[in-house]
């Protein structure tokens, strides 16, 4: 197995060695045998009917203290790549859409792009769950104060987040007794301009918001189930929360059967479901992160899965 394999990502300098997804990604693509090329997103561009990148040939090593090296820069094709991850962290901003521009036009030129960016672009990581209200907790989105204060009045203790953010940023609990309720619509809806989600609060977050990630469609058979401190309300690991690997439930399989078909069809190759207790929550297609903690955990070599993938997915072509 070999292809040549681009990465989008944010400066490889800059990452956690011991936690970041993509380097997992990319170490697995080395031991298959895959030439690297790595860019960021202001690499990339639009040349009349070419999608192209300034890329750099990239070596990646099982070592915290020298994990890669970048070879010289080159002006090319993003269609002289078999494929490419686009790994960009958020804020899903314009700046990230018009990279899924390019990106889109590389694939009609026949290069690979995981995951798909047409679907990246239509699938809002928490409106794209809401299409799967058979595994949903109550809510609702809207940027109407009446709307989310009936939510309120409805179920008592209830989440209200924005639609674009991510780590656990600007999500508030509020209790039954609704102490600040107005000031956090106010600043979410900017003064009901702006869409929100409201959920019911799902006390279960208490055992975890667990990572469920998918390749394909088809789930890896444990999730990373991410932990509140005692002093807050959200499991995010960027909030603070720690982490315990764990097999999948019954119900987290279920969700997974309900939700793999889809993703196969959009082209979302590697996703993240978030799942607390019973219900879904969000899908991260993106980039989707906690490989690292669940392979520690039972070995299961995700990054290994997931090139095999796409190495199916190009002799399928």
């Amino acid at each position: 197995m070999s292809f040549a394999l681009g990465v989008v990502m944010d400066p490889i300098s800059q990452i956690n060695y011991k936690k970041d997804s993509t380097l997992a990604m990319l170490l697995a693509a080395k031991h298959h045998g895959c030439t690297l090329y790595y860019m960021q997103i202001e690499d990339l561009y639009l040349s009349p009917g070419s999608a192209r990148g300034h890329m750099r040939s990239l070596d990646v090593f099982a070592d915290p203290d020298h994990w890669y090296e970048l070879g010289n820069a080159v002006d090319t094709e993003l269609s002289s790549l078999d494929a490419v991850l686009m790994r960009t962290d958020p804020p899903f901003n314009m700046e990230y859409i018009y990279a899924t521009y390019i990106l889109a036009q590389a694939q009609r030129e026949g290069c690979l792009i995981v995951n798909d960016p047409n679907s990246v672009r239509d699938c809002n990581e928490k409106l794209f769950a809401t299409e799967f209200s058979q595994c949903c907790p109550p809510l609702v989105v809207s940027s109407n104060a009446t709307v989310l204060r009936r939510f309120h009045a409805e179920h008592g203790d209830v989440i209200y987040k924005p639609l674009d953010g991510m780590g656990g940023t600007n999500i508030f609990k509020v209790d039954a007794k609704g102490n600040n309720l107005g000031v956090i619509l106010e600043s979410l809806t900017a003064h009901g301009r702006t869409p929100i989600m409201a959920q019911r609060y799902i006390p279960e977050i208490k055992q975890g918001d667990k990572r469920i990630l998918m390749i394909n469609g088809e789930p890896i058979p444990y999730a990373l189930a991410r932990i509140p401190s005692d002093s807050d309300h959200r499991g995010n690991l960027a909030a603070g929360g720690t982490g315990e690997a764990r097999p999948l439930t019954d119900r987290d399989r279920w969700i997974c059967e309900q939700i793999g078909p889809t993703l196969k069809e959009k082209g979302l190759v590697f996703v993240g479901l978030d799942v607390i207790g019973d219900y879904l929550t969000e899908i991260n297609v993106t980039s989707p992160t906690c490989i690292r903690e669940i392979d520690a955990a039972y070995n299961t070599r995700i990054g290994d899965q997931l090139i095999r993938c796409i190495q199916s997915l190009l002799d399928a072509r």
